[in-house]
């Protein structure tokens, strides 16, 4: 069964060493029913709002198999929480999600599937692994942001049931490793609403075709 296991939001900002000076990374898990909005989860901010946050990057998702994953890599835990996710699942093939894909979370929660996470500095310094966001770019398991697409209040425990699924297939391992011509025309012919990244993405790779 697809489940919500975790539902995290920002403890509080730590210091950081790049250009925003603070870092709203350290999200962990909170009790309860947490209402989410267009923008995100109720009491859940982004430092930096230039690169994180808005409507198409309100929720970032990541998954227990895919956390399970690093940290048998990595020899340590990975948390709920500690990569900066929102919701963490279970069940729920997250990277091999479509790009416009639609859940049902709880009873009223709705949320569509954007775009993949990109790792950045800040992640980097988070983790402290050398080398980090090569490492996390080469193992493809980025785990996804999702848009709001009906607000509703989210708990762990939640089932998670996908209520749409678009026929092109592109997943967000596919944009996060980036489209081919033939997969990125599937996309654009096949009508789907589709988030301003994964637009510019699919234009770059027609524009090598």
């Amino acid at each position: 069964m697809s489940l919500v296991t975790a539902v995290c939001r920002v403890d509080r900002l730590l210091p950081d060493s790049g250009t925003i000076g603070v870092t709203a990374i350290d999200k962990r898990p909170v009790a309860g029913k947490v209402r989410v909005r267009p923008l995100g989860l109720y009491a859940d901010v982004q430092a930096d709002r230039k690169h994180h946050g808005g409507e198409d990057q309100a929720v970032y998702a990541y998954a227990d198999e895919d956390a399970e994953y690093f940290a048998a890599s990595l020899g340590r835990e990975i948390p709920p929480g500690l990569f900066g996710e929102n919701l963490r699942t279970t069940g729920v093939d997250v990277t091999g999600a479509v790009t416009g894909e639609r859940w049902r979370i709880g009873e009223t929660l709705e949320l569509e599937v954007t775009i993949p996470r990109i790792p950045c500095g800040t992640f980097a310094r988070r983790m402290g692994v050398d080398k980090w966001v090569r490492r996390f770019t080469e193992e493809g398991r980025p785990g996804a942001y999702l848009r709001v697409v009906k607000s509703g209040p989210v708990a762990a425990g939640d089932p998670v049931v996908v209520t749409h699924r678009p026929a092109h297939g592109v997943t967000i391992g596919e944009v996060f490793a980036g489209l081919t011509p033939e997969r990125a025309r599937a996309v654009l012919e096949s009508g789907e609403r589709l988030a301003p990244k994964v637009v510019r993405d699919v234009s770059k790779a027609l524009a090598r075709s």
